[in-house]
């Protein structure tokens, strides 16, 4: 017999107000919010899903997210910690599963005396999100590291992506419309101690630029190819700019950061005066880097 979302009533809520589940604390309900307790309860979720045609959005963290106050109509399907959190190393390979915090396996590898994630310190969100979005900084993208990707794809397969296959390029995937359930990173020996030496410098570095005490939802826009949007943001004295509850981080312009009684409509306001001041100025039509629901 062909299950309905209703038959999921062990993880199911109705109506869940999505600001409790985002970095920026907004947003309006899901329709329908599960948290599948195994994979198998996952895939078994997204294909009633596909059968009875509801939008499936897959939430993360909810770190580069911004749910509109309206809500999302569909199902919201939560993949992290505990579910698909397994982290295995094999040799200088490690593999995490989609819902492992990105800061969770940076700890693993470190441990392992593997090297090559320490400049990803401080970049919320799971590892899953990492690879949708090609995070990274400076001294490089995960995408960089990333030998083998097992997704789950639009047509409901499981499959494994690798050499070719894989597909980076600045904040950007080939993964977009995909489910990532695991990943496989391919590191190199290096000391313990001086990993956690670099991590440590990394996470002064961050604390120091970035305004990680507050509530925002990491950088807003992707960089210009060669230039720097915040700087860009910065140099149309725009720093401390703000729209209701909502304003522009006098730390790092590229962070927007909310208080008590901010609206998604502040930040999106916000948002497109920012757009509309570089253009103007600069000519530059800039992207955004965080996601709109």
């Amino acid at each position: 017999m062909t299950k309905s979302i209703e038959d999921y009533k062990e993880i199911l809520q109705l109506e869940e107000p999505l600001a409790r589940h985002t970095w920026l604390r907004l947003g309006g309900p899901a329709q329908y919010f599960l948290t599948p307790r195994t994979e198998e309860e996952l895939l078994s979720i997204v294909q009633t899903c596909r059968t009875q045609k509801i939008p499936v959005h897959i939430l993360g963290a909810g770190s580069n997210l911004l749910v509109r106050d309206e809500g999302v109509r569909g199902a919201v399907i939560r993949v992290i910690e505990p579910l698909l959190c397994e982290v295995r190393v094999e040799g200088t390979d490690v593999i995490a599963g989609g819902g492992t915090l990105l800061s969770h396996m940076i700890t693993e590898a470190v441990r392992a005396g593997l090297g090559g994630v320490e400049h990803l310190v401080g970049i919320p969100g799971t590892i899953a999100g990492a690879i949708v979005g090609n995070s990274g900084g400076g001294a490089g993208d995960v995408g960089q590291l990333a030998s083998c990707v097992k997704v789950l794809t639009q047509d409901g397969t499981v499959a494994t992506r690798k050499g070719d296959e894989l597909s980076f390029s600045y904040r950007r995937s080939s993964f977009q419309d995909m489910l990532v359930l695991s990943v496989t990173l391919s590191l190199t020996k290096d000391d313990s101690e001086e990993l956690n030496r670099r991590i440590r410098k990394n996470w002064i570095m961050k604390r120091s630029t970035q305004p990680l005490a507050d509530q925002s939802a990491g950088c807003i826009f992707r960089n210009p190819r060669g230039l720097s949007a915040g700087a860009l943001i910065e140099q149309c004295g725009l720093k401390g700019m703000s729209v209701g509850k909502a304003r522009i981080s006098e730390r790092h312009a590229n962070f927007i950061v909310t208080d008590v009684g901010a609206t998604s409509r502040d930040v999106e306001q916000l948002i497109s005066r920012i757009q509309k001041a570089v253009a103007e100025k600069y000519a530059v039509d800039l992207e955004l880097e965080i996601k709109v629901w």
